[in-house]
Parts: C-alpha cells; structure tokens; sequence
C-alpha cells in the first residue's frame, strides 16, 4: 500500500459512535421478534440468496471498507483484505456450498427398544439473536458472525464496537442495504446501549471480547436463560523446543505476533523456549523484524497503531512494570503517544510475577521465557486460565503429542500460529475462561440453531402400552427384560 493512502496520526482522543436511542432499539426488537416465524420458514434457497446478496455488497464497499478500518487502526488496506474481507467471504462461499446438507434433518438409528418409530434431528432457528462485536477486526467480526446466523434462520441485532467508529457506520450502511430491518438491524453506541440490549430476552447471544465483560454477559443472559457464544481471550502461549525450527518459527511468528500490532485474540502472548535456542530465537528475530518493517518500524506503512490511548498507556505500563521487575528489552520499547504507536517489542528475563505475565497482552510486546524440562514450561502454562490457542513448535512429533496431552486450550496449531482459525472445517472457541461454545462454519450454524429431536410413531401402538396404567404382571415383565437386556 501507498503512503499516501494511509490515515494521519491517530490522536489522544479517544473517537466513540453514537448512541441508537432507546426507543429505536425497541421498534427494531419489536420488528425481529414478530418476523422470526416467516424466517424459521425460509428455505435453504432463501438464505444462501441472502448469503450472496452479502458477498456481492462486500466486493461492491471493498475500497470503503479498507479506507474505514484504516481511519480507525491504520491497517494496511492488504491486511484488511486478507484479514477482515476475505475472511468474510470465505465464510460466505463455505455456507452456502454447505447449507443444504446442514440444514437436512440428521437420521438417527433406531435401537431395537423402539421398533415401529422413526428418529431425527432437525435444526431450527433458535430465534432473535444479538451479536456483540470489539474493535480489533471491526468489519470481519460482525460481518463473519453474521453468516452463520443468518445461515440458521435467525434474526440479529449487531452492537459493533463504538471505538471503530468509522467501520462500525459502513457496516450499519452495508447491513442496511443487504437486509431488512426486521431481518437484521445494527446498533450503534458505548457500553450503555450493550447494557440495555442485554436487558432484553433474546434468543442467543454470541459474544466477542474479554472474560471480564463476558462474566457480564453470561450473568445478563441468565436472567432470561438464555444461551451464549463467548469468544474470549486470555494468554495464548508458544512452546518452542531443542529440535525446532527456529528460523520457520520466527518468520511464521513475526506475522502471528505482529498482524493487527499485536491486538489478535489468538496472538501469541509469551514464548516458552528451551534454553539452548533462547539466544538464536532473539537474534533471528530481530533480524526478521527489521526485514518486516525496516529500521524505524514507524515508518512501516504495514504497522497498524494502537486502537486508542487508553490502551497505550494500559501496554506502556506493562512494559514498565515487567522492566522494573527484571524484564530487559531486547529490541522495540520505542513509542510515540500521538501516534498511539508502539514498536514490535521483544522482552527476556520476564519475572513470572509481572504484570505483564498476569494479564492478556493484545498489543506488540512477545515476553521471551527460558525452561529447562518441557514439564516446567507445561506447569507455567497449566497454572494460568485455560488459553484460547497454545502453539507448539517442535521438530518431534512426540513432543507436540506430550503437550496437547498434558494441557487444555480452545485450538492448537503445530509449527505454525493463528492459521487454524482459517481452516473452515475446524471450530473455533475457547474453553472455560477462554470462551464458551464454537464459531465459524458448521459449528457456528450449530451454535445458532437448536437441534429439535423428533420421534414418530408409524402405527397406533406405543412401546409405552405395556407400562400404561394400572401396573400389573405385564408392566413388571416388561421392566424386568429392559433392566436385563436393553
């Protein structure tokens, strides 16, 4: 991309969008709530049309788009691209290569106990959902989430994130022109408007962002018994062992780390290195990093910025906490407040009680750790929250299996970082702290649907008749033979 293309400086201030007004959100909830019978009704046609009515307006705003996420992250326009649109797109093109089959009512056998009835799944719309998005990738993850909604028959209110400003309006414009608004509808505003939208009794709720505010979200959607979708976070660590490949792992790592400066859910947050390679891993990654992004990394029309200042001073001071307690800066540490600019920062001798080892990064600074014993790198990652990825390199299969064995997350990739997001066929989630349920592809059209179990007599009998009232001889014959044999 051009220099010129580029937005200026962002600036200490902190840009938010508009608050819908209570009273609009209600006539839009009211709308979706009275249409959610003729979308259970749509069919597998219907909804791939409005599936290709979104990728045709994504292609149609593609310059727009680029042009919004740049005012707001000062994102190249090919990292938008790759990372924001074309994700989308291919979530489109997945769904509607598949929605016939997913939507098929699944056949389940029939065990020998219920001989004369017939059984299958089939898969409803759970209703009115409302999808809550952050400001990391502000056009991909409503736009992404909304695929799989829409594939299952749903209906959805999208609160985007107000500290995009820029792409969360075209992606209100853009939804506008692709949907009804009693199909689906975007709401603008700060934390008030999600707080009144999560008074409301919806359907579902698929939720993007931190574990503390998806307590938040959990605790609202108990009111109504609601069920949810929470894409957390947490620390996502790597092990790197004495065999890998230090050279793939620091140019895979470097665009891993680094895509969107650091502000990734599945970035890797801090490295667990064999100590013998430590020195090598730092050496080979500044080298790389100046390749990446030049000598002044500010000047790099490839480095995004900080979303705004409030999250820069949150990453300056833990750099200054993790350096005050021992950290030593290996290359980066430079910042430019105006700019919300941090440098692709690397750190050694990281105490295991700084801040920075506490907390999820979601910035550019990679804390580099030391181990001896793979066991004590195992214990370091299994003492914290279970992370939404864990990345192992190693040129030992065996050692890739030890530590998938011997630890928990939401997805693993092997000599490789984040691309697993990417496979369509896989699911994405976290566990526990790190997220409840799965995303993307069929997964994610499960995730919006219910799955209504249906069995049907095929004659007037019942395999209940023998245990109907009163209880006699043939009831406790019959109870006598399934507790024996079924």
């Amino acid at each position: 991309m051009e220099a010129e293309t580029l937005a200026p400086p962002v600036v200490n201030k902190i840009p938010t969008s508009p608050n819908t007004s209570l009273n609009e959100i209600l006539r839009l909830y009211n709308l979706q709530k009275a249409n959610l019978q003729n979308l259970k009704q749509s069919t597998a046609k219907e909804r791939k049309d409005k599936l290709r009515k979104m990728k045709d307006v994504c292609f149609e705003y593609r310059e727009r788009i680029e042009v919004a996420v740049n005012k707001d992250l000062r994102k190249a326009f090919i990292e938008t691209d790759y990372a924001e649109i074309y994700n989308t797109v291919a979530e489109i093109r997945y769904a509607v290569s598949n929605l016939d089959k997913w939507m098929a009512p699944h056949e389940v056998e029939t065990p020998m106990l219920f001989v004369g009835s017939a059984s299958k799944v089939i898969f409803e719309p759970k209703g009115l959902a409302l999808i809550l998005t952050p400001w990391n990738y502000p056009f991909q993850m409503p736009m992404q989430h909304l695929v799989t909604c829409v594939a299952a028959g749903n209906a959805a209110i999208i609160k985007p994130s107000e500290f995009t400003p820029h792409t969360s309006a075209l992606v209100k414009e853009m939804i506008g022109k692709i949907f009804p608004e009693n199909e689906v509808a975007v709401v603008e505003g700060d934390y008030s408007i999600s707080s009144e939208l999560l008074k409301l009794k919806f359907d579902h709720i698929h939720f993007t962002g931190s574990p503390s505010v998806g307590k938040v979200v959990m605790r609202a959607a108990a009111e109504h018994l609601t069920s949810v979708t929470l894409e957390l976070g947490g620390k996502s660590p790597v092990i790197i062992d004495e065999s890998a490949n230090i050279d793939a792992a620091v140019k895979k790592m470097t665009w891993g780390k680094f895509l969107n400066v650091g502000q990734t859910c599945i970035a890797p947050d801090y490295v667990l290195i064999h100590e013998s390679k430590k020195d090598e891993f730092i050496s080979k990654f500044k080298t790389n990093l100046e390749k990446a992004f030049g000598v002044n990394p500010i000047q790099s029309p490839d480095m995004a910025r900080i979303i705004n200042n409030k999250h820069f001073n949150r990453l300056k001071g833990l750099l200054s906490d993790a350096v005050a307690n021992g950290a030593k800066i290996e290359v980066g540490g430079q910042e430019d407040e105006s700019q919300n600019y941090l440098a692709p920062t690397i750190i050694s001798n990281v105490s295991l009680d700084s801040k920075i080892m506490q907390e999820e990064i979601f910035g550019p600074i990679l804390p580099v750790i030391t181990y001896k014993n793979l066991d004590d790198a195992l214990k370091i990652v299994n003492e914290k929250e279970k992370p939404l990825a864990l990345y192992v390199f190693s040129g030992k299969s065996k050692v890739s299996d030890y530590v998938i064995n011997h630890t928990s997350a939401g997805g693993t990739c092997i000599n490789d970082n984040l691309v697993h997001i990417t496979q369509p066929n896989l699911p994405f989630g976290g566990v526990n702290n790190s997220g409840i349920g799965k995303s993307m592809g069929y997964y994610g059209f499960k995730e919006f649907s219910n799955e209504r179990a249906v069995l049907k007599a095929l004659h007037s009998g019942s395999i209940s008749t023998p245990l109907w009232y009163p209880y006699g001889k043939l009831a406790k014959g019959i109870t006598e033979l399934m507790l024996k044999y079924f």
